[in-house]
C-alpha cells in the first residue's frame, strides 16, 4: 500500500542518492605533492630500540628493525634516528670480544649514520667486576651511564620504544 509517509522516504532516499556523490566529492580533499613533501621534511621520527638478551637471534632482529625502519623514512624522504641502547646481558651485543654481530654493525654504522649504539656504564662497570677486567667496546658503541635511563630520558623526549 503506498502512503504519504511511505512517497516522503522514497523521496528522501532519492535526494539522498543524488546528494552523496556531490558531498563525497566536495569534502574528499586530497592533499598536494607539494603539502606532502613540506609535512616530510618538518617530520623527525625517533626511535628507541633495546636490547637486554645476550641472544645473538634478537640482536639480528634489534639490527633489522632498526635497518628496516631507516630504508623506510628513506623511501618516504623524511629522517629518522634510531638509538640502539644495551644493558645488562644485551651489553654482549657492543662488546669487542663477545659480539656475536660486530661485523654487522660495523658494516651498518658505515651505511646508516642514522642509527647509532649506546652502552650501559652501569652493565659495563658491573662486568668488568665479575670478570676481573677491562671490557672492551666495539668503536661505535658509546657508553652512557645508565642503559635504562637513557631510555627513559629519550621517552620523556617523545622518542617511540621498541623492544624487539
Amino acid at each position: 500500500m503506498f502512503t504519504f509517509a511511505t512517497a516522503i522516504q522514497a523521496a528522501a532516499a532519492i535526494a539522498l542518492l543524488v546528494t552523496t556523490p556531490a558531498l563525497a566529492k566536495s569534502t574528499n580533499v586530497k592533499p598536494s605533492a607539494t603539502s606532502k613533501q613540506s609535512t616530510s621534511a618538518k617530520t623527525q621520527h625517533r626511535l628507541i630500540l633495546q636490547v637486554n638478551s645476550n641472544d645473538p637471534a634478537m640482536m639480528n632482529l634489534a639490527l633489522n628493525n632498526a635497518a628496516n625502519v631507516v630504508q623506510y623514512y628513506k623511501e618516504l624522504g623524511q629522517a629518522v634516528s634510531i638509538e640502539v641502547v644495551t644493558f645488562g646481558p644485551g651489553l654482549h651485543m657492543l662488546r669487542d670480544d663477545t659480539s656475536p654481530v660486530k661485523a654487522r654493525i660495523e658494516t651498518l654504522a658505515l651505511s646508516t649514520p642514522e642509527i647509532s649504539f649506546k652502552a650501559c656504564g652501569n652493565t659495563k662497570q658491573n662486568m668488568s667486576k665479575a670478570e676481573n677486567k677491562d671490557i672492551p667496546l666495539i668503536s661505535q658503541a658509546q657508553l652512557v651511564s645508565s642503559g635504562v635511563t637513557r631510555i627513559m630520558e629519550l621517552q620523556e623526549q617523545g622518542w617511540s620504544y621498541v623492544k624487539p
